[in-house]
């Protein structure tokens, strides 16, 4: 598994206050459908605020949202952007959906206050996730915003819920079954 980065430099991608999650974020129809499929969602990461995002970004890029981004149901939006290799910075989000984010694996900060009024649409961004320093590269700013919290470092780094289960699996539940195992046979 390559090592992974906590520092993303890339296009601002930058969204108004109030983005709910179907319909801002991706159509209702992949929430209610439980979709979980990237291949399937990636086409249609904002399809309904900017058609074709999903072709013209690269990994690294961030999105740079207001207060309350992604309400209501949520989950297949963070799915996309993660597999889209991005990061995304809200002044704020709610619980359920940081959440939903960290369990896909998606570096993200919900408490960046002022961070809208900071970037444009394609400024030059670099994040640091850990430390929680923002880079605008295109208008010479910096700003530091609360970093990802150490509890929440290992779940994000193995790509989510499903990423960390497995990476347990393969490492303390094998010891675990080997253990077992050997009890058993004594």
């Amino acid at each position: 598994m390559p090592e992974f980065n906590w520092t993303l430099r890339g296009r601002c991608y930058k969204l108004g206050h109030d983005v709910p999650h179907p319909g801002g974020v991706i159509p209702a129809f992949y929430i209610t459908a439980r979709e979980t499929d990237p291949a399937v969602l990636v086409p249609h990461l904002f399809e309904e605020t900017d058609p074709g995002f999903h072709t013209r970004s690269r990994p690294g890029d961030i999105i740079v949202t207001g207060r309350n981004f992604g309400m209501g149901q949520k989950g297949a939006g963070y799915i996309a952007m993660q597999a889209l290799g991005l990061g995304l910075l809200c002044e704020s989000m709610s619980m359920q959906a940081y959440r939903a984010a960290t369990a896909e694996g998606l570096r993200v900060l919900p408490r960046c206050p002022g961070v809208l009024e900071m970037c444009e649409t394609g400024d030059d961004l670099e994040m640091d996730f850990l430390k929680g320093h923002l880079v605008n590269h295109t208008q010479n700013r910096v700003a530091d915003f609360e970093p990802v919290p150490v509890a929440l470092r290992e779940l994000i780094e193995q790509g989510g819920n499903a990423g960390w289960l497995a990476h347990w699996q393969r490492t303390v539940g094998a010891q675990e079954q080997a253990r077992g195992e050997a009890r058993a046979g004594t």
